[in-house]
């Protein structure tokens, strides 16, 4: 039986606020400040919870090995050895954000009948390049059955930032589907992350229909005022696809050419004199969870930012009531996570596969997550100022922390399993 599942990252240790992502607004403007791992990791788990609460089933992938001694030691450098800005690239725990794990097309849309992923390259920027290794590792765990195809990166300098510029339309999730690569080309004063001979690349190598397969580009100004992935102005789920007006570059051939094949489907496209970009960037209204709730109804699960959006807010309360087809929203305190740039979507990589296939220790349940939830509490650092990640006892909190974690979940090849 196939269902949706969303494995999302829990929120590691090293969780601080950098600013290490030009075009992301969120982490730029708050760079400097005080982070809480602790609430950051304990936020994610709630919303893990209200999922569960929801009828949706849930997994997670796990926090990295922060600081990332390997890739520093490529650089020859040594952590307390390395210049500042170094330490905040190797010690990032940008990982949370699962969205850009991978980009994955379930069995239903592959000419194998398998499901494929292939684990995102993140070349753009420094401190999400060396990602891949661990979270290729944690694929290859949690998917090790041959019901899946586990691919590794598409090659520099092709970007590749995964789930988050690739969407899946499907009447049922157990249904061959639409699958949409989001490329960007240019994006003013910032980088577009997403190649388009990346996006080719990976509809390739999972075997997509190239009937059913839309390649699709990002519009500069959406990059331009801050939508660093597609998934920060548009997200689909079913039938629906839920993008902001100025989404895409050329958005009426995209919408002829997905009526074409998939008739059905319904776009709800937010009009931009209702709700600005900047409102729709900041709030994150795009990057919510839009799922199939087990009733049958599509549901939105949105940061609370969205609600304290008074344009954001109105318009999806007119929507709800005017019997669009989001009839469910779902509030959740993702605050974290949002001061540095990932919302409720960003947390989260969508994997439709029947759960017997999967690796238990990946997926959770509510006795799982209070677990999870005694370790945060008794081991993550309650707070991290960016002037002092060079502190000699915070390094040695954070990697015991983890450890911590990984023991009590019993997947100990993760500890040093790379080479």
């Amino acid at each position: 039986m196939l269902v949706e599942i969303n494995f999302d990252g829990i929120v590691g240790p090293s969780h601080n606020y950098a600013g290490l992502s030009p075009g992301n607004l969120a982490a730029t403007r708050n760079r400097g400040q005080v982070s809480h791992p602790r609430a950051a990791a304990l936020q994610g788990l709630a919303k893990m919870r209200a999922n569960l609460a929801l009828g949706l089933p849930q997994g997670i992938l796990l926090p990295h090995a922060r600081p990332d001694h390997r890739w520093l030691a490529q650089l020859s450098l040594r952590y307390e050895q390395a210049p500042p800005h170094s330490q905040a690239q190797a010690l990032s725990a940008s990982p949370m954000w699962a969205a850009n794990a991978a980009t994955v097309s379930p069995g239903p849309d592959t000419a194998d009948g398998r499901c494929h992923l292939s684990v995102a390259n993140l070349v753009t920027m420094p401190h999400r390049s060396h990602e891949w290794p661990e979270t290729l590792a944690q694929l290859r765990l949690a998917f090790a059955d041959p019901a899946f195809a586990v691919h590794g990166p598409v090659p520099a300098p092709f970007g590749d930032e995964g789930a988050a510029n690739h969407m899946r339309l499907a009447g049922t999730h157990d249904a061959p589907g639409v699958e949409i690569f989001v490329y960007g080309i240019a994006g003013g004063p910032f980088p577009a992350r997403q190649h388009p001979d990346a996006s080719a690349a990976i509809a390739r190598r999972h075997l997509l229909d190239p009937a059913r397969t839309l390649f699709v580009q990002q519009s500069e100004a959406a990059i331009a005022a801050g939508a660093f992935h597609n998934d920060v102005v548009a997200v689909a789920n079913g039938r629906v696809l839920f993008a902001h007006e100025h989404a895409f570059a050329d958005k009426e051939r995209f919408y002829d050419r997905l009526r074409a094949i998939m008739p059905e489907v319904e776009i709800v496209e937010v009009p931009a004199e209702q709700v600005s970009l900047a409102d729709a960037i900041a709030s994150y209204l795009f990057n919510a969870q839009l799922v199939s709730l087990p009733g049958g109804e599509t549901g939105l699960v949105l940061p609370g930012e969205a609600r304290d959006t008074p344009a954001v807010w109105n318009w999806l309360q007119a929507h709800v009531a005017g019997n669009g087809p989001i009839r469910r929203l779902e509030v959740v305190d993702v605050r974290e996570s949002m001061a540095n740039g990932g919302g409720p979507a960003c947390l989260r990589l969508r994997v439709v596969a029947d759960p017997a296939t999967i690796d238990p220790r990946f997926l959770v349940d509510h006795a799982k997550l209070d677990r999870i939830a005694a370790v945060i509490e008794a081991q993550w650092p309650d707070a991290i100022d960016p002037a002092a990640i060079a502190d000699p006892a915070l390094i040695a909190r954070v990697e015991t922390a983890r450890h911590a974690l990984l023991e009590t979940l019993g997947i100990v090849e993760l500890i040093d399993s790379l080479p």
